[in-house]
């Protein structure tokens, strides 16, 4: 079906594609560095730990900042619409013969990442990073019993604060700042409680740190569990939440940090009654937290809706999810295409019309209408909107993608 073709049947049922099209290139998705390295970073060079893995070996990684910014450039080539870039604190770029720990990365070891930013026209976003590190090799760090330890991880978040103040005023647009912390036991606590006192004061203590919220957007992600953290986690949803609403900050939902069997979409409404926007991270568990690049599949439809339906504006979107299994560009071109195409799908739903069925108990209409608009002609608005975009609209920049490897990634070795 042409897109003509298509543009009438959704005006018949009330649906404006142009406005479709319009709306979905303003939704900024942010897409994760991290991806293009198996969240190694720069500072180490080591596999990922504290509650993270990444599993798989493809070749032709990035192991710099060189190669990463060459990787995500040619990725967002292959990506229409509006796109950010999240950046972990271990990507610190600090200048020529200056050693940082991570305690003191501060501002100008980001500098690189600002001027590249402005270079390819895209917005910045930031993440602590609590983990990898032997401060963190117990997997505990603002809730860890030990002071020392402790502060040194206050030090971190408070540096982080002034990192994504900083980043957001140089490019004119606020930085989220995501804090996710692994702590957390490995077997049965015999204390939940103090780690979660601790854990709070840490906090309080780093976001204490003067910071203008006008750039610096702070987010508290929680975890159901991780890798060698399965019986307690300190940071749960409920802790995360209760934390945020009472520190006026974000709580941040991750699509896998929740049990498999939850619907995280059904969870959206409530955030955004009692915290006024959403800090969302899309993500796709396979039967744990297991980082999954995303797929078109109910539960990335179904968070799609609820953003539609709620109002993309308010909401701060990120893929987070690494997976060195296959062609690590391929993931990234992959998940930031399919979170925009089930965007547009809600975008080509006559939400107001179902709304309406709803309200007026017409729930036989109203499940008839929700399966037959699923078969509506999404394919030739997707084509239209690529079209305008520049960008290949099928399967067809796969081979862009190989070549790539072939030229670039493999001769990495």
């Amino acid at each position: 079906m042409s897109y003509g073709e298509a543009k009438k049947k959704y005006a018949k049922i009330g649906v404006d594609t142009e406005k479709a099209i319009r709306d979905l290139k303003k939704i900024p998705i942010s897409m994760h560095c991290w991806q293009g390295d198996d969240v190694n970073g720069f500072e180490r060079g080591e596999a990922a730990s504290g509650g993270i893995q990444t599993t798989g070996n493809y070749p032709g990684k990035a192991r710099n900042f060189a190669e990463l910014t060459q990787d995500l450039e040619f990725a967002l080539g292959l990506i229409p619409g509006t796109s950010r870039v999240n950046v972990h604190a271990i990507y610190s770029v600090p200048k020529a013969g200056r050693k940082v720990e991570r305690d003191m990365v501060g501002p100008q070891d980001f500098e690189a990442w600002i001027k590249w930013a402005k270079k390819v026209g895209v917005k910045l976003d930031f993440n602590s990073s609590c983990f990898s590190h032997p401060m963190a090799a117990d997997g505990m760090t603002l809730a860890h019993p030990d002071k020392k330890v402790r502060d040194f991880w206050i030090r971190h978040t408070a540096q982080c604060l002034k990192i994504a103040e900083y980043i957001g005023k140089a490019q004119k647009s606020p930085c989220s700042l995501n804090l996710w912390m692994p702590d957390g036991l490995k077997d049965e606590p015999s204390d939940r409680l103090g780690p979660r006192l601790r854990m709070a004061d840490s906090l309080d203590k780093a976001l204490a740190t003067k910071y203008d919220r006008k750039w610096c957007v702070p987010t508290l992600e929680s975890k159901l569990f991780g890798i060698g953290l399965e019986s307690y986690t300190v940071s749960s949803h409920e802790f995360a939440m209760g934390y945020a609403l009472s520190r006026g900050i974000l709580a941040l939902l991750d699509m896998g940090h929740f049990h498999i069997s939850e619907n995280v979409a059904d969870k959206i409404s409530s955030f955004l009654m009692f915290f006024g926007k959403v800090a969302f991270h899309i993500s796709r568990p396979v039967r744990w937290d297991s980082d999954h690049v995303i797929r078109q599949n109910d539960d990335l439809r179904n968070a799609a809706q609820e953003i539609v339906r709620m109002g993309p504006e308010n909401f701060l979107i990120a893929l987070d999810y690494f997976d060195a299994s296959i062609n690590r560009i391929a993931a990234w071109v992959l998940g930031m295409r399919n979170m925009q195409k089930e965007l547009l799908k809600a975008m080509l739903t006559p939400q107001k019309a179902l709304k309406a069925m709803q309200d007026r108990g017409a729930f036989t209409a109203q499940l008839v209408c929700q399966e037959e608009y699923k078969n509506y002609p999404f394919e030739a608005v997707w084509e239209e909107y690529c079209r305008r975009e520049g960008v290949p609209a099928n399967e067809s920049w796969l081979a862009a993608v190989e070549k790539y490897e072939k030229d670039v990634l493999l001769k990495r070795a």
